[in-house]
């Protein structure tokens, strides 16, 4: 299912890209990530792998995430090789007077006792959902 959201943020790219980068943060920000270990000592870069347990609603899976792509302060690509399938993308634009915007786009394949393809026009708006007030959740850190 692909899948994006964004919000513009009040504060310069370079800000946004700190907290970003700081992996722990994100279950701060994120309402569905419970908790976030990492496997092995890196903490970021390309090759970092973080297991997130998340859930939504009374589903609970543990999400492992490789980062791929690590190209401050714009970009950051992760693989889930968890039950969930897929592709995450956060991309920081750079607006001008202190101001990014922040787009997360998701392409993931969801496991059959999820629902799999069969409830894509479910999920798809209430990820959407959750997606949208993490990132207000985000905005509202700055």
């Amino acid at each position: 299912m692909a899948t994006e959201v964004f919000i513009d943020i009040n504060a310069p790219i370079d800000t946004v890209w700190a907290d970003l980068a700081n992996l722990d943060s994100h279950v701060e920000w994120m309402a569905d990530a419970d908790s976030l270990t990492y496997r092995g000592d890196q903490r970021t870069g390309v090759g970092t792998v973080i297991e997130v347990l998340t859930k939504v609603g009374p589903l609970k899976t543990v999400d492992v995430l490789t980062f791929t792509v690590w190209e401050p302060p714009h970009t950051m690509i992760a693989t889930h090789s968890g039950v969930v399938k897929g592709e995450g993308i956060f991309r920081l634009t750079d607006l001008g007077n202190d101001r990014t915007r922040f787009t997360w786009a998701e392409e993931l394949d969801m496991p059959w006792y999820f629902g799999g393809n069969l409830f894509r026009p479910i999920s798809e708006p209430v990820l959407r959902l959750i997606w949208k007030k993490n990132l207000q959740r985000l905005a509202d850190r700055f």
